[in-house]
């Protein structure tokens, strides 16, 4: 097991790093695109969501939502990755959104908005760290 640390600083890091952030976001695409055909449906992006329980757990801690209110969440998530409304996602919205979320996630944990950030560049560890999926799944959550 591993612990990273990933804080706003890094997170812009990463993100900046157009190698690597296109290079775990292809990969990541890759392992969500189960049928390989250039593109996520939504079944294929809830699949993840539900794996990853973006909505059910904030922070560790268990939360309620009736399964009405999980499924409107997951469409207006799904709905913010497809930009061109056509019902599903191709690399170039997933990646886009993804680049917007995690740049969203270090501004909050700058300023102190994200639990267990002091606002100071500190972030929170993540165990067992998959890089971008653990940082996607964080956004997520916002």
């Amino acid at each position: 097991m591993s612990v990273e640390v990933l804080d706003g600083n890094t997170i812009v890091n990463f993100v900046g790093d157009e190698e690597a952030f296109t290079v775990s976001v292809h990969e990541l695409f890759a392992n969500l695109d189960s049928d390989h055909d250039g593109q996520l449906s939504y079944s294929e992006m809830l699949k993840e969501l539900q794996s990853l329980r973006v909505f059910e757990i904030h922070f560790g801690i268990d939360e309620s939502m009736s399964p009405s209110e999980l499924t409107r969440e997951y469409e207006s998530l799904f709905t913010k990755f497809d930009n061109d409304s056509n019902g599903t996602v191709d690399l170039e919205e997933f990646k886009a959104e993804t680049r917007q979320m995690m740049l969203a996630m270090a501004s909050a944990e700058r300023d102190g908005v994200l639990a267990g950030s002091d606002g100071a560049g500190r972030g929170q560890p993540i165990e067992e760290s998959r890089g971008v999926g653990d940082c996607y799944a964080s956004c997520l959550r916002m």
